[in-house]
């Protein structure tokens, strides 16, 4: 019988495979990180190709360290960096450009076109403006979503239009792109967690919209099947995990929420990693959102009613750390900022606004641009690193702040995971600038895992989510311990500063 499930993780720097037994342990790991390709400013994309060599390897890496054999596996599972949008040819797979990242800017000429165009909706409402299409896809007009990243690519690549019309060009989601690859070249498909973040699928209807597919201007022959996130979809075609069925599929984000088993309305989790993506689980109705949050698909289990959430999506935090690391040289290794933010006792009055890729939640500013703020001669490198840790915190508030007004609840303890919570001073500056409980839970993999759970629950490997969220248990948690006047005045600051990167 087999004993364990898997699950491909794709983020945004890199990929990894984590086979776990039924507790939810992981027995083997592989990882491989990959280029980030910056063209020039405000463009971000990856090479679909090395992406794909990438999984293969970590695929065999893990199989070899774990010792373990396809009849092993009950079933595996993807989860993926949600949004950036990979195009290619139907009968060569091959790409037919490197794949736009979520974190990619060079759309933002058309959100000024479609938000200052009259119009209507899904509903048939008259609209305009940044919220054009957010009673039908739960989401505001931003460089982030897929649907202007595909239109950038149809309106720029001589030709592409025309193939794509005739079906030769497919459109994905990494997920996606990766599955047509793992199938031989036989399922086009995604699932609702992933769709519902392109800004083309209807909440409602969980499909692809034609009202939406004209007004952005795409074909609808290039788009992959919608499925459940929990279902079997394939058979392995070849490799070390050859006739495996594939049967999960969820978005990075929704993965996590998963793994963490916020299987229950009013539970949340947030993972800090390259930006930082704090969900609620809202139940089977789609609660939309009137404070600058997104309205999200959390999971569809099979047949069962789809689950939503509200989504707070920051998109730099982790990849500041990586910014002071790479293009500054303050420290060798992301592990060190907080060694260095340690040497100083607060942040000496400094700010750091990431505003990278513009503001997302809950500003969605695709102007803005990063700004470091409060600098005097008394400054020094601490009290920047200090700076930086503290501008995911209190990013992380402003989401937190605008969640509890959409949803009417105050959260008793906030779950969290990826790569940042093993940094000790950002998950206490965290828990005293929130004022609420952080708490770390004992697998820290929980996107991975999320996508395993998924996938086990769809081939009987799991029962039931009862018996998923009986897994989970806590590793760490941090206790508020800053009065509230120090909290309110930093966060005041914090707030200026905010300010000072809009319309740059």
């Amino acid at each position: 019988m087999p004993r364990y499930t898997a699950a491909i993780d794709q983020g945004t720097t890199s990929t990894r495979f984590i086979i776990f037994d039924q507790h939810g342990a992981s027995i083997a790991c592989a990882q491989k990180e990959h280029r980030q390709i910056y063209p020039r400013a405000g463009w971000v994309e990856h090479d679909p190709e090395e992406i794909w060599r990438a999984t293969q390897e970590v695929m065999q890496q893990a199989a070899a360290e774990g010792k373990i054999f396809p009849n092993d596996i009950a079933a595996i599972g993807i989860t993926n960096q949600r949004e950036t949008t990979i195009l290619w040819d139907r009968k060569t797979g091959a790409p037919v450009c490197n794949a736009i990242v979520w974190q990619d800017t060079r759309v933002s000429d058309y959100i000024r076109e479609l938000a200052g165009s009259a119009g209507q909706d899904s509903a048939g409402q008259d609209s305009a403006g940044i919220d054009r299409f957010r009673a039908a896809t739960g989401l505001p007009l931003s460089t982030y979503f897929s649907s202007l990243k595909i239109r950038w690519a149809l309106d720029n690549i001589s030709g592409l239009r025309q193939r794509a019309e005739a079906g030769d060009v497919l459109f994905g989601t990494v997920d996606s792109f990766l599955l047509w690859r793992l199938s031989g070249g036989r399922y086009h498909i995604t699932d609702v967690t992933n769709a519902s973040r392109t800004q083309l699928m209807n909440l409602a209807t969980l499909d692809w919209d034609d009202d939406l597919l004209r007004a952005f201007d795409i074909p609808r022959a290039m788009l992959p099947q919608v499925h459940s996130s929990s279902e079997v979809y394939f058979e392995i075609a070849e490799g070390p995990f050859a006739g495996v069925p594939m049967a999960a599929i969820l978005g990075d984000q929704q993965a996590a929420l998963f793994g963490q088993t916020c299987f229950n309305p009013g539970e949340a989790k947030n993972t800090y990693g390259t930006g930082c993506f704090l969900l609620m689980n809202t139940g089977t109705a789609a609660t939309h959102s009137t404070h600058g949050l997104l309205t999200t698909v959390a999971c569809k289990l099979g047949d069962k009613p789809a689950t939503y959430a509200l989504e707070g999506s920051i998109a730099i935090t982790g990849a500041l750390v990586q910014w002071i690391r790479d293009n500054l040289g303050l420290i060798a290794n992301s592990a060190e900022i907080e060694t260095l933010a340690r040497s100083v006792d607060d942040n000496g009055g400094v700010y750091f606004v990431p505003a990278f890729s513009g503001l997302y939640a809950p500003y969605w500013k695709d102007n803005a641009r990063g700004v470091v703020a409060g600098l005097t001669r008394y400054v020094n490198k601490g009290h920047l690193a200090r700076a930086v840790l503290e501008a995911t915190a209190f990013q992380v508030r402003e989401v937190s702040e605008a969640m509890a007004k959409d949803s009417s609840i105050n959260l008793d303890f906030l779950r969290v995971d990826g790569g940042m919570v093993v940094n000790d001073l950002l998950m206490q500056f965290q828990a005293d600038i929130l004022n609420t409980p952080v708490v770390r839970p004992k697998v820290k993999e929980t996107t991975a895992l999320g996508a395993a759970y998924a996938a086990g629950l769809a081939v009987g490997f799991y029962k039931s989510t009862d018996e998923l969220a009986a897994n989970w248990a806590v590793d760490h948690r941090w206790d508020p311990d800053m009065n509230k006047e120090t909290r309110e005045r930093l966060y005041h600051f914090w707030k200026k500063a905010v300010t000072r990167s809009f319309d740059w």
